[in-house]
């Protein structure tokens, strides 16, 4: 986790902490903490994506292309021919490629946000602020 914090060491000249700062500062945790939520999401995603790669390979060993396959759909499972079966999974490796696509999109442009208050903040606050991963 990423924490924005202000060292506890004294300062050798005051630096104001004004209301702007504070927001700033806010602003930088909220984005950190959303950035690492979207992260985890995207980790689930492609093991998910490895899951459905899988299945697939699986599929494609099986000798017998008569065979109905089971496919869950919610808390159901519904067989299908492996044809069926195979489309379903590349239509559902398509959906997750694209929604970790779209979540590496949201962490690219917070990484933006962070770059451009990590500036200001320490432009300001020099060694008085840490901005930096905690790495616990």
């Amino acid at each position: 986790k990423m924490a924005a914090t202000m060292k506890k060491t004294v300062a050798v000249e005051d630096v104001n902490v004004t209301f702007e700062d504070q927001k700033k500062i806010n602003t930088f945790a909220r984005n950190t903490n959303r950035m690492t939520e979207f992260k985890d999401e995207i980790e689930a995603k492609k093991k998910s994506l490895q899951n459905l790669q899988d299945a697939s390979d699986d599929l494609m060993m099986a000798e017998d292309d008569t065979l109905l396959v089971p496919y869950q759909i919610g808390d159901v499972f519904i067989s299908h021919t492996q044809e069926e079966t195979q489309e379903m999974l590349e239509a559902a490796k398509e959906q997750l490629q694209q929604e970790i696509k779209d979540l590496e999109g949201k962490v690219s442009a917070i990484q933006q946000v962070l770059g451009d208050l990590k500036v200001q903040l320490y432009a300001k606050f020099g060694n008085n602020i840490n901005l930096e991963a905690d790495e616990s």
